[in-house]
């Protein structure tokens, strides 16, 4: 009697435990749900504003870590067990047979590295990694003009061949292919799709600066997500502008975080694919705002490589939304390109004091912007 009785009090425990457990999980949650974390070597943070329960988010999170691991397996240069390491370590004129990621990710790049005439590389890991930048980074001084020079003779995007219709690739030179310019888009990019499969309408992915909003921050008062782009400036973290974004993505390339100094000069992680040499221009900063991260990612950096001028006509060539800070001096010009100015309308661009650049000429003499208040730069 006494034996039955017990399991009679553990059953009911049981399901009293079951209980509470189902209860956690039906438990509703206060919007905004925020996720935050470190990956890639930065940071991730997705903010939902959809209704979600406790069970719901759990579950969320597991779901866009997982792609996230995804795709670190497939295109990282810190893991030797990566798809993107196998594929620089085989045999040269020889087909790979590839994921349709890694092949969607070089199908980009390739396309990118064509119409920027180069100043977009994938094969440039190996001059990244002499310039003391990149998995194979080495002790900070500025490589010799002969090292320089036979590092620069195999780089070219045409060392690489993509055949996206039987989803393979090859390298025809020895070449050390790095997609660090456009592999973190592509994760922003399968972030946002798994959130969109879940159907979720109203969020913000930030990787690492990178930034992917949908629908709005508040549907009830019809308030857009804003997003910071930020002060070209060692360490601050403070917006130069503050902008609207809406079913939109936004990469930004800058110069002024990852560098290193040698007698006093200063050397960028940008590295121009066509020099072998870190950028030396006046442009801190090129954001580029477009539906697909990877796409913006990738001209982003290339804009980033070529200077203003040139950055300007290219970005007009290829009709893209595209935003440069400029040095001058102690402040900074900002300016827009045409397609910036007619998404987001002159009137924004107007509050903002960024110069419109009526295309197709080039800008002569372009006005300084005052600095705003603070204000966060991880977008809200």
């Amino acid at each position: 009697m006494v034996r039955r009785r017990s399991l009679l009090i553990v059953a009911m425990l049981g399901l009293l435990i079951g209980i509470a457990g189902c209860s956690e999980n039906d438990r509703p949650l206060e919007p905004p749900v925020r996720f935050e974390g470190n990956i890639f070597g930065t940071f991730y943070q997705v903010t939902i504003m959809d209704p979600l329960t406790q069970g719901e988010s759990l579950e969320l999170k597991e779901g866009f870590l997982a792609e996230l691991e995804s795709v670190d397996q497939a295109m990282s240069t810190y893991r030797d067990d990566s798809e993107l390491i196998a594929f620089n370590e085989a045999p040269l004129e020889e087909w790979q047979p590839l994921s349709n990621e890694l092949i969607e990710v070089l199908a980009i790049s390739q396309t990118v590295a064509e119409a920027s005439h180069g100043a977009f590389d994938i094969t440039v890991g190996d001059l990244v990694n002499l310039w003391s930048f990149g998995p194979g980074a080495r002790p900070e001084e500025v490589p010799s003009d002969d090292d320089l020079a036979q590092q620069l003779a195999q780089v070219g995007f045409d060392a690489v061949e993509v055949d996206t219709q039987n989803m393979q690739a090859r390298r025809t030179r020895d070449v050390f292919v790095d997609l660090s310019g456009v592999a973190k888009g592509h994760a922003t990019d399968r972030v946002a799709a798994y959130l969109d499969q879940q159907g979720l309408e109203h969020y913000l992915v930030n990787l690492g600066g990178d930034l992917i909003a949908r629908g709005l921050r508040d549907e009830d008062e019809q308030t857009p997500w804003r997003i910071g782009i930020e002060v070209p400036e060692d360490g601050q973290q403070r917006a130069q502008h503050i902008i609207p974004l809406e079913s939109m993505s936004v990469a930004t390339s800058g110069d002024y975080r990852n560098y290193f100094e040698v007698e006093g000069e200063r050397f960028s992680h940008t590295i121009d694919p066509r020099t072998g040499r870190p950028v030396t221009h006046q442009v801190a900063s090129v954001s580029v705002f477009h539906p697909s991260n990877a796409w913006a990612d990738a001209w982003a950096t290339a804009l980033l490589v070529v200077g203003e001028q040139d950055a300007m006509q290219m970005a007009i060539e290829n009709n893209l939304k595209a935003l440069l800070l400029v040095r001058e001096g102690e402040q900074w010009r900002s300016i827009a390109t045409p397609e910036f100015v007619n998404y987001f309308g002159e009137t924004l661009v107007n509050e903002l004091g960024i110069e419109q650049l009526p295309a197709p000429s080039l800008p002569t003499a372009i006005p300084q912007t005052t600095m705003p208040a603070e204000q966060p730069v991880t977008g809200e």
